[in-house]
């Protein structure tokens, strides 16, 4: 799996960080950070739920 994120519509909502904080990091200045591009299998479902819940629809897998 492969996560993809559109920064341009990310507004730092942090949702997916709340979600899998190992994965997904937002700054103090709202900019998203993927801690792993590619998590390791176990974490599908969490990722899945980031994605998910994401207000704006800025991340997606692949894979």
């Amino acid at each position: 799996m492969r996560i993809k994120a559109d920064f341009d519509l990310c507004k730092g909502h942090a949702n997916c960080m709340g979600e899998t904080p190992e994965v997904f990091e937002v700054d103090d200045k709202g900019y998203l950070n993927i801690l792993q591009e590619e998590p390791p299998e176990e974490l599908r479902e969490k990722v899945e739920l980031a994605v998910k819940h994401c207000p704006t629809g800025a991340l997606s897998l692949e894979g």
